[in-house]
């Protein structure tokens, strides 16, 4: 039996909203040893934390299908491109991660990389979304070098910003503090939306949630149904 690189949540119907989530999880598949310990694991340098129950709440609460990675960006960061020098981080946010030094790189690539988004283009072509919501989360501040990040919420973007400039209005309108292309810009780290969304003409919005806000069962569903009403509205706007 194949190894699980992702996992499906939901029914796909056509001209629908769905989520992908590239850092859902922090799982170190067997046969890698990244040489870090579970305190370690647990940090946004392994995984976005909360983002995997945001998706799992949107899911319940408004139906959304969804495609979730289970593999630590640590791993192999699946939101990435292959020849990115970020794909096997050596130091993630000050952290060393002794097991990717001198690992190899192609052989991750063909057993997690490739595998993971044939998934997804084949779950993206059957759906023929309306809307994707990339969903990612943040950290307040970088443990590096302490930089605050006051955003409650950010929409990423490349060249497509068709729905991020919707969703952007209706998280305003509805009292959120907006990133625009914050905590960080999408004309850098957009890998998955330009691969599967903008190469094919597909909306979305790339979205950042700050990650104290959804770090539990709570925090997850009120965000949940704060991005799925934006979501419904930002589909609605772009017809």
């Amino acid at each position: 039996m194949s190894e699980p690189l992702a996992r499906q949540i939901g029914s796909i119907r056509k001209n629908a909203i769905v989520s992908v989530c590239d850092h859902a999880s922090n799982r170190v598949p067997e046969g890698v040893d990244l040489g870090l310990d579970d305190s370690a694991m647990q940090k946004h340098i392994a995984w976005d934390i909360g983002a995997a129950g945001v998706v799992e709440e949107m899911h319940r609460q408004a139906g959304f299908a969804a495609y979730l990675a289970q593999v630590s960006r640590l791993v192999i960061d699946l939101h990435r491109e292959e020849d990115s020098p970020g794909l096997m981080p050596e130091v993630s946010d000050g952290q060393r991660v002794p097991g990717n030094v001198g690992a190899d790189k192609d052989y991750r690539i063909k057993r997690f990389h490739r595998p993971y988004h044939a998934g997804m283009a084949a779950f993206l072509d059957e759906a023929d979304p309306s809307l994707i919501l990339s969903i990612h989360s943040f950290t307040p501040q970088m443990e590096s070098n302490g930089a605050p990040r006051p955003w409650e919420i950010g929409l990423l973007y490349n060249q497509d910003d068709r729905a991020a400039r919707h969703a952007i209005r209706f998280f305003e309108e509805a009292g959120c503090v907006v990133g625009d292309n914050e905590p960080y810009s999408g004309k850098q780290f957009n890998a998955t939306m330009n691969r599967h969304a903008e190469a094919f003409g597909r909306p979305y919005c790339a979205i950042e949630i700050r990650n104290d806000l959804i770090a539990d069962p709570a925090g997850q569903a009120k965000w949940a149904a704060t991005i799925a009403d934006v979501a419904a509205r930002v589909a609605t706007a772009l017809q």
